[in-house]
């Protein structure tokens, strides 16, 4: 199928994929083609249904997933009950595929793909956030031990069961590198984690190198999104004040621009203005650092991202820095506030206790 938007030459095309692990055309009754690697305009139209893209295929079967729905009932840091103001997997997975989805269109990528990738990357999260996954990483330890990004690939290759002639969503090859390849590229072979082994061993993912530059940005939304909005959640928690960032990188300055344009403002309002800019700072400096990173490699394919030997999607080395500052101070005034570790102290019983009894369940 043509892409309808003016892809740069470095993007993913959906004509080009390299495809799917399972053979669908059968199933469409054409003859049975082999819908795994698609090379030709046939094939390629074959692999679509419905008018869309490969891509386009991709999301609709991550939002129409069980997986995707249950995420709605899973946090990053507060737990669920606590009120239906703060973020969900769900919503924060929305609120990156929106970021991802802007800025891959303003770098002329393939914003179908980037959005994919970013709804996917929190399908294998446990439930209460990080301590759900230290609990279950603890009760699996004589098991190989537990990992969410590899539960990810567990859950859109296998664990989802909605169709007749296969396990899984069978996503396309470029979907599933965006999550494998989620923390970069997997140089060390000891370390890869059987479910991803045996993915690769099917597809050659190669896991040596980067992910295409729409799963880059996908990633790199997931830091502007949960960066920004952790301050929402948080102020409006009582975890701290403004007083408590207003030293802070990025955020200070953003702070006397609003009291100096709007005065003393509500809480509400001075906290959604601070995230609305907060998130512009992010994203304009993302683009134009990657414009320039893209313009100097001179890429004239996804391949030539894949091998560039560093992450072309990046922020300038100022904004990293001050990245990690703002992450320092959420790490030690959110994510571990002992309002937080107060649930997730239950939180971790709760799985543990969860765990065992699963356990002897199966062994009786």
């Amino acid at each position: 199928m043509r892409e309808t938007r003016d892809l740069a030459a470095y993007a993913c095309h959906g004509p080009q994929s390299r495809g799917r692990q399972h053979d669908e055309t059968r199933e469409r009754g054409d003859g049975g083609k082999s819908g795994a690697m698609p090379d030709t305009l046939a094939d390629t139209l074959a692999d679509t249904l419905a008018g869309r893209t490969p891509f386009q295929r991709d999301r609709d079967r991550i939002l129409h997933s069980g997986a995707f729905r249950r995420l709605k009932h899973k946090t990053q840091v507060f737990v669920y009950h606590e009120g239906d103001y703060f973020r969900t997997r769900m919503t924060h997975s929305i609120e990156v595929a929106q970021i991802a989805r802007s800025m891959a269109r303003a770098l002329r990528l393939n914003d179908d793909l980037a959005e994919a990738v970013a709804l996917a990357h929190d399908l294998g999260h446990t439930p209460f956030g990080h301590a759900g996954e230290d609990a279950l990483q603890a009760a699996m330890r004589d098991f190989g031990g537990f990992d969410h990004n590899e539960q990810t690939v567990r859950v859109v290759t296998a664990l989802e069961q909605r169709y007749a002639a296969f396990d899984g969503l069978n996503l396309t090859w470029e979907t599933l590198e965006g999550v494998v390849k989620h923390n970069g590229p997997i140089a060390d072979r000891s370390a890869v984690r059987p479910a991803i082994a045996a993915l690769d061993a099917s597809l050659q993912l190669e896991l040596g190198t980067h992910c295409s530059a729409e799963a880059q940005l996908a990633n790199l939304s997931d830091d502007i999104a949960y960066l920004s909005h952790d301050f929402d959640d948080a102020l409006r928690a009582g975890l701290f004040g403004f007083d408590a960032i207003a030293d802070l990188p990025q955020v200070g300055p953003i702070l006397a621009a609003i009291e100096a344009a709007h005065g003393q403002l509500i809480p509400g309002r001075r906290t959604h203005e601070l995230v609305r800019r907060l998130i512009s700072v992010f994203v304009s400096d993302l683009l134009a650092q990657s414009s320039s990173n893209l313009e100097r490699l001179g890429a004239g394919s996804a391949d030539d991202i894949r091998g560039a030997g560093e992450a072309v999607i990046a922020f300038s080395p100022e904004m990293a820095r001050d990245l990690e500052t703002i992450r320092d101070f959420l790490f030690t005034n959110m994510w571990r506030h002992y309002k937080v570790n107060r649930m997730t102290s239950k939180a971790r019983r709760v799985v543990t206790e969860l765990f065992d009894l699963f356990m002897s369940e199966t062994n009786t």
